[in-house]
């Protein structure tokens, strides 16, 4: 029989525990809002009071000297005594995004194309190796991968424009034809070359097609008119080639944001009923029907949170930005021009800005930016996983 000291002594604990775990929840969300609060109240007189800025003075162009056409200008600080100065945030909003999107379109495929290969077709002995692996890669420093795009890729891409740009077309082609080149072959060649070991074969594939385009494209480039890429493209398109721009920052920040939409998206599918595949298969359809048709659908929600929290990282994060995009104020689509993000002007400018200033109280509307983004975003994502848990359970139950 249950001495009936230790049964309080248990139930105390397990209050206090309880206590502790509801204190803590309580305390992070008193203060993520306590953080919106304070950067409200010191964005609130940016728009009252005496010397208030009007929001079209920080979204629409204005009138700069030296252009006919009113721009897009951030210059909160005058270079030189008696120089306007301009307060456009739309430079700076549109330089996050367009980081964000270009980090999303070269990590989102690699991520979910990784997360469906181990989650479905991988061995789970492999499996077990693989995926912690990538999950660590998200432990590197941001500082680190931004140092090393911007002082050792950002010049070799600069050095080989032609063979850079030749490899974002060639390598994809090169995975697409790989498959197409494996169905070629007879049954008992394709049996040895299994899709669940597919990156085993696939590398000295890639490596093969990579190492033929770095060694064709000076060939290409020469007969384009002038043999000169950098200035044919100029010519021709008016386009500027920046030796750090948003190409550069996609493909470091995009490495950066694979691994925490790999881990998501991962789970997400390993968590979809096997009964619901096993199904559809038993009726006829083929595994790549059943990825498309039955397991992406039941999963939409989980990699549709993985997405998003992956843009919540790409838009927020600093030393990438700051050390591998040129920080040039552009409003510009090419991505072999220069950007600056909201996150990378505050950590520059911050230290400068004098307290209670316009300039330091824009720096702290382009916080509450950030925060306002990145807290839609993480909250968008957790409502879809908690959607998507109901819906497995239904699945579940039903089966």
């Amino acid at each position: 029989m249950t001495d009936p000291r230790q049964l309080r002594r248990r139930r105390l604990r397990d209050r206090l525990a309880t206590l502790l775990i509801t204190a803590g929840g309580v305390g992070v969300v008193v203060s993520v809002l306590a953080i919106g609060v304070f950067l409200a109240w010191e964005v609130v007189p940016l728009f009252l009071g005496e010397g208030a800025l009007a929001p079209a003075e920080l979204w629409q162009p204005q009138p700069v000297e030296g252009y006919a056409e009113p721009q897009h200008r951030w210059r909160p600080e005058p270079l030189v005594a008696g120089d306007a100065v301009h307060y456009g945030m739309a430079p700076l909003a549109w330089g996050t995004l367009k980081a964000a999107l270009w980090a999303l379109l070269f990590a989102v495929p690699l991520a979910l194309g990784a997360a469906i290969h181990s989650a479905l077709y991988m061995p789970r002995r492999l499996r077990a190796r693989l995926k912690p692996t990538l999950e660590l890669m998200e432990a590197l420093p941001g500082v680190v991968i931004g140092f090393v795009a911007g002082l050792v890729l950002a010049p070799w891409v600069e050095r080989h424009l032609a063979g850079a740009l030749a490899l974002v077309v060639t390598l994809p082609l090169g995975a697409v034809a790989a498959g197409g080149l494996r169905a070629l072959l007879p049954a008992f060649l394709r049996a040895r070359l299994s899709p669940g070991w597919a990156g085993l074969w696939l590398a000295p594939w890639l490596l093969l097609v990579g190492s033929l385009t770095l060694w064709l494209a000076p060939a290409l480039e020469a007969g384009l008119p002038g043999g000169d890429l950098r200035g044919w493209l100029e010519a021709t398109w008016g386009l500027d080639v920046a030796s750090r721009n948003a190409l550069i920052v996609g493909l470091a920040m995009g490495f950066a944001v694979i691994p925490g939409i790999y881990a998501l998206a991962e789970d997400a599918l390993s968590g979809v009923p096997a009964s619901l595949g096993e199904g559809a298969l038993a009726l006829g359809a083929t595994r790549w029907q059943t990825l498309w048709r039955v397991v992406l659908p039941a999963a939409g929600p989980g990699i549709f949170s993985a997405v998003m929290i992956g843009a919540g990282r790409a838009v927020g994060e600093t030393m990438i930005v700051l050390m591998a995009s040129g920080n040039t104020a552009l409003m510009s689509l090419s991505p072999l021009e220069g950007l600056r993000s909201l996150s990378a002007t505050i950590a520059i400018e911050l230290p400068e800005a004098a307290v209670g200033a316009t300039h330091y109280r824009l720096l702290f509307l382009a916080a509450l930016l950030l925060f306002a983004f990145t807290f839609l975003v993480n909250t968008l994502a957790e409502v879809v996983r908690t959607r998507l848990r109901r819906r497995y359970r239904r699945l579940e139950g039903s089966a």
